[in-house]
């Protein structure tokens, strides 16, 4: 049992030094990527804030509010499916690198738990197994 968890052990180790340097690259290019989303939603909201200076000017309050909300609303539309869109694959990809990263640990937890198991129920039997061999020498000895 002692040579299977040093094999598991072994194998996860291995397995972690070789994944780590994508994953070091990994972080730093979704680092750039952050940094870029960032700069298009201030972008997103420096439109909205325009428009909305739009709307406190004399020549906007003269204009009918219905073609107000009927021009204005799809860039807003945008801007807010734009960000939700963003948040969403945030937390995909958070959903995704806390999958990856507890993959290999919940496996090699799973390995060791059932090894135990395994071990215990071979000990349950054992004992069992000398149980009835003393009944059986007792019922043979009446």
């Amino acid at each position: 049992m002692k040579v299977k968890l040093l094999h598991v052990l072994t194998v996860c180790l291995v397995t972690l030094t070789v994944l780590s340097p994508g994953l070091v690259v990994f972080s730093v290019v979704w680092g750039r990527h952050t940094e870029l989303v960032k700069t298009q939603n201030l972008g997103c909201e420096y439109k909205k804030s325009s428009a909305d200076d739009a709307t406190l000017s004399p020549q906007a309050a003269s204009t009918n509010s219905s073609s107000y909300q009927a021009s204005i609303p799809d860039s807003d539309r945008n801007c807010v499916h734009q960000v939700l869109t963003t948040a969403e694959q945030y937390q995909l990809a958070a959903i995704l690198q806390w999958f990856i990263l507890l993959t290999p640990i919940f496996v090699g937890l799973g390995i060791i738990v059932y090894d135990r198991y395994l071990v215990y129920r071979a000990a349950v039997l054992q004992e069992k197994i000398e149980m009835l061999e003393r009944l059986w020498q007792q019922s043979i000895e009446q």
